[in-house]
């Protein structure tokens, strides 16, 4: 990789981002092609069926004989919905191309890289960090039966959420707030616990609107009562889903009241009275969710976590300490002590007054 390879490199990632949110569930891929040392051809993946990101660089390059392409991502060696990106840069006759990471669907996973140098295509691998991050959740699912999981919690210094149960308290900044409304556009859906639909009424929107292709979707987990129907989550929004409500199969009855206002999918047995969150987290990959942003309460997260359907943590400190007797804790209702996953840091942010430390749970 020379200086100018960087740069451009660099400059396909940008194009890439622009996808974030849009492309699921195709990974969001950006691509460059130079010839001459001057860029020719941009493009990026706009959204599922739609052209990939090299078919709209080569249609603005034109003619890209002897060009050096760079990608984020492997290009594709199948046909699905769009033909193989593969076999359009053999067509074009590039004389090599610069890859920011091998795919990691079984569908191509070297095969589009191995296609291109059979046909004397020379082929650099990078393995780009930031390959990695792009599409971290479409490695995940395309891999596994359920979604790609994050999730997001605040808390003070010492550990709470707010200073009594059943009230809603600000204790992050407004700045930590919109990096939270941003952190919901990379996911395909965002989610709740019944409980924090009835103390806070959220919207769990997305403000300013995001000019996003893919409807977003909205998530609650209930479990023993059930919430308001005229919850303002269930408001009809442009560019929005029907809300999901995933609960036990044995409380029917008592969801019955969401039926004309939400999406109810009913989890488990006929009998079951709790909520299986990982039979809910493959009931929503069959619902087309690929990646889900869980912003739930103390007892949902730990319970996430104890289910162990937890991939990323985003984990906002805020510089107040909350020492009343009834505090309610950031974690509560599950016992973490024999989960046996280790946390690994990789982000440390400030963002407004407050800190927001992400990472992974390691397998």
């Amino acid at each position: 990789m020379t200086p100018l390879d960087q740069l451009f490199l660099d400059r396909a990632f940008e194009l890439a981002a622009r996808g974030i949110g849009s492309t699921a569930p195709n990974p969001a891929v950006g691509s460059v092609i130079v010839r001459d040392g001057h860029i020719t051809g941009e493009g990026y993946h706009h959204r599922a069926g739609d052209p990939h990101a090299e078919v709209n660089a080569l249609a603005e390059a034109g003619d890209a004989r002897g060009a050096t392409v760079y990608v984020t991502l492997e290009p594709c060696n199948h046909v699905g919905r769009t033909p193989a990106c593969s076999r359009g840069l053999i067509d074009a006759g590039v004389a090599r191309v610069v890859v920011g990471m091998r795919d990691p669907n079984p569908k191509t996973n070297g095969g589009g890289i191995d296609a291109l140098r059979q046909a004397g295509i020379a082929v650099d691998v990078v393995d780009d960090p930031r390959a990695h991050q792009l599409i971290e959740p479409f490695a995940y699912a395309v891999t596994h039966e359920r979604p790609f999981v994050a999730l997001k919690l605040a808390m003070s210094l010492d550990g709470r959420i707010t200073s009594r149960p059943g009230v809603q308290e600000w204790i992050t900044s407004e700045e930590e707030r919109l990096y939270v409304r941003d952190l919901r556009i990379a996911y395909d859906a965002v989610m709740v616990g019944a409980g924090t639909v009835r103390v806070d009424d959220p919207q769990l929107t997305v403000r300013p609107p995001s000019h996003r292709l893919r409807p977003f979707k909205r998530v609650i987990a209930c479990e023993t009562d059930t919430v308001p129907e005229g919850s303002r989550v269930f408001a009809a929004t442009e560019d929005y889903a029907a809300t999901i409500v995933l609960a036990p199969s044995g409380a029917r009855e008592r969801f019955a009241n969401l039926r004309d206002v939400a999406d109810v999918v009913f989890v488990g047995n006929q009998n079951s009275s709790q909520l299986d969150l990982r039979e809910a987290m493959n009931a929503l990959r069959e619902q087309g969710v690929q990646s889900v942003l869980c912003e739930g309460g103390p007892t949902l997260g730990a319970r996430l976590i104890a289910a162990g359907v937890v991939d990323r943590f985003y984990w906002a400190i805020a510089p107040v300490f909350l020492t009343a007797p009834n505090a309610v804790p950031v974690l509560a209702g599950a016992d973490l002590a024999t989960l046996g996953r280790r946390l690994r840091f990789d982000h440390i942010d400030m963002v407004g007054c407050d800190v927001v430390i992400s990472g992974l749970f390691d397998v």
